[in-house]
């Protein structure tokens, strides 16, 4: 849907809210330009379409603000080239790995009077906002989006395989013994793992280490001690070792990105795969995804007391050069673009519809954002307009509140998973790979990093 009554719509829902908003962060008559996040590299016409439409709306409602999209996608290595050039938009996107850090260097705007001055302030999950407040307690990014890591899965390959769809493993038994199943009876990689040198080889590796009950690291800042050789990490990357070279249930391809395995997933090449819970947006907005072939589940739990889910998230940050009008100009874009439609009913409704008309999903799961309160509210204020398939999510949405969630690592946390990929990549592509060795070279890697504060 691309027509004008659409936009008016939109904007109309929105008007109230951004006015008082601007009231309270305080607007301005004079014209300014800022640069925003727009959508990943090879996004589809109609994400591109959708998010148009958002900017005309909100430049409607905000006729002294002029947007201008830049396309974007956070990877460790092109984020700090950028940031280190300057060639960040004024508003983009980070991990929650990364604010606190970036914040604490002064490499993020201070956004704290406008941030607390947003009507809604109070009801943020006090978890979340934490993510995006530096170690002087100034708020220096606020949230997108909170995630649980999650195990995706083709449910067309699980039928052609003899499995059942609606069973999805729910041990790492189970897991490498249907992915060998897909593998013998489809000839399609049952299960596949991130392994670029990129940190998501490390990021998932971590998620698999949690999962059995152990840690990257104790202790905090540079203080912090990196325990990347303990027991559950030898153990995951043995398992992944017989999966790659006794089970052959890997395929061929180890230099999978975050992108990469979701094109790969949504052309149906792949069984299973580890990402975080909100990926379904990807694979519809830049992948095209057939909605019957998706299914989600929790992540396999070892019986271990110490075992969790590896939970993370997105915040919106803004340059630290950008001066006071930017900076007013860019919350009321934050407020307008990725918080509104979580918290005022009018705003999240707007928000469905304009989706749901440009076939974009309505409803993919996701952690609060604000308190659990408002999140159940906001879902019953969408209901009618949620397109993702649920049921086929239910094995996730129904298991992951009794599993136990748990921060990505502090300290050095990018550089961290960087000192793991190595190891992934070798355990992928060498059959006699030394994990020990493997495991101690990473350690020191990252310990050097911890205590240089990196």
């Amino acid at each position: 849907m691309k027509s004008t009554r659409f936009i008016t719509a939109v904007a109309a829902a929105g008007l109230l809210a951004i006015c008082a908003t601007a009231a309270a962060v305080g607007a301005s008559t004079q014209t300014v330009t800022i640069s925003v996040a727009s959508l990943i590299p090879g996004s589809t016409k109609a994400a591109t379409d959708q998010f148009n439409q958002r900017v005309a709306a909100f430049e409607k409602a905000n006729p002294s603000i002029k947007i201008k999209a830049v396309e974007y996608q956070w990877t460790g290595p092109t984020f700090a080239a950028k940031l280190a050039a300057g060639t960040l938009p004024t508003v983009f996107e980070v991990p929650f790995t990364d604010a606190r850090t970036l914040g604490d260097n002064g490499q993020l705007a201070d956004l704290t009077p406008y941030a607390k001055a947003l009507p809604y302030f109070s009801k943020y999950n006090k978890a979340v906002i934490a993510e995006g407040t530096n170690a002087k307690g100034k708020i220096v990014a606020l949230p997108k989006g909170a995630y649980a890591q999650a195990l995706h899965y083709n449910r067309k390959l699980f039928s052609e395989a003899g499995l059942d769809p609606n069973k999805p493993p729910t041990t790492w038994a189970q897991l490498r013994t249907d992915a060998a199943r897909i593998t013998q009876k489809t000839g399609k990689p049952g299960y596949v793992q991130m392994a670029k040198d990129d940190n998501t080889a490390g990021w998932i590796l971590t998620t698999l280490t949690y999962a059995l009950g152990g840690r990257m690291e104790r202790g905090t800042g540079t203080h912090a001690v990196a325990t990347l050789t303990n027991a559950q990490t030898v153990t995951a990357l043995n398992m992944l070792h017989q999966m790659r070279w006794v089970d052959n249930s890997m395929g061929a391809n180890f230099d999978y990105g975050w992108s990469d395995i979701n094109q790969a997933f949504a052309a149906g090449n792949v069984g299973m795969y580890i990402s975080g819970s909100d990926v379904y947006t990807n694979l519809v907005q830049a992948s095209s995804i057939d909605p019957s072939l998706y299914g989600l589940a929790p992540i396999p739990l070892a019986k271990n007391k110490n075992a969790g889910v590896l939970g993370g998230g997105t915040l919106v940050a803004v340059k630290p050069s950008a001066n006071k009008t930017q900076l007013a100009a860019a919350v009321r874009w934050i407020d307008f673009f990725y918080e509104r439609k979580l918290i005022t009913k009018a705003q999240a409704v707007a928000d469905a519809k304009s989706l749901v008309a440009d076939k974009q999903p309505v409803g993919v799961p996701a952690l609060p954002v604000f308190n659990r309160k408002q999140y159940d509210l906001a879902n019953t204020w969408i209901k009618p307009y949620i397109n993702v398939p649920l049921k086929q999510m239910k094995p996730f949405t129904t298991g992951i509140f009794a599993q136990r969630l748990i921060p990505e690592p502090e300290a050095s946390t990018q550089a961290v998973y960087h000192s793991l990929d190595a190891a992934v990549e070798a355990v992928l592509t060498n059959k006699s790979a030394d994990i020990q060795s493997l495991l101690q070279s990473a350690n020191q890697q990252a310990q050097q990093a911890i205590s240089g504060g990196a």
